[in-house]
């Protein structure tokens, strides 16, 4: 299961209250960034969590059309968002905190946790196979990349 299945929109009762529909809890449910990403009764939001809304829209849901919603478009984009965190030092509780800060979404710890030591067992495996195909740049990039994340 991917790290964008485990990410949930905070005071979500508050937010289909607000909106007077219902969405599901996860941030990048297929419903979810529909409504995020038309703006359809957001206006109904009170200021602060409409803001926070709109920021992870804009962030993540910045399509050219709304087909690209559907093709890991917004996924990628968060999971680039959640290692530049870790890249500059935060450890999974931080994370969960700047992510609530930052668009009103949480998760575990524990499953950020897992999502970063799954992210660096990965580029261990590029550095790997960058070295059996004797592609020295991408075996360097990929170390480095483990030695940010790490």
């Amino acid at each position: 299961m991917a790290i964008t299945d485990k990410i949930y929109l905070k005071n979500h009762r508050q937010i289909v209250s607000q909106l007077e529909t219902s969405i599901p809890k996860s941030a990048f449910a297929g419903a979810t960034m529909d409504v995020l990403y038309s703006g359809e009764g957001l206006s109904q939001l009170d200021d602060a969590t409409r803001d926070r809304l709109l920021d992870f829209a804009s962030d993540f849901l910045d399509c050219e059309t709304e087909a690209e919603l559907y093709t890991g478009y917004p996924e990628r984009a968060f999971i680039r968002y959640l290692l530049s965190l870790r890249e500059q030092g935060l450890g999974p509780d931080a994370i969960v905190d700047v992510m609530g800060d930052d668009y009103m979404l949480y998760a575990y710890p524990g499953d950020v946790l897992s999502f970063l030591d799954d992210s660096v067992r990965t580029l261990e495996a590029v550095e790997d196979l960058a070295h059996v195909d004797e592609n020295e740049s991408a075996a360097r990039a990929a170390a480095d990349r483990i030695r940010k994340i790490t």
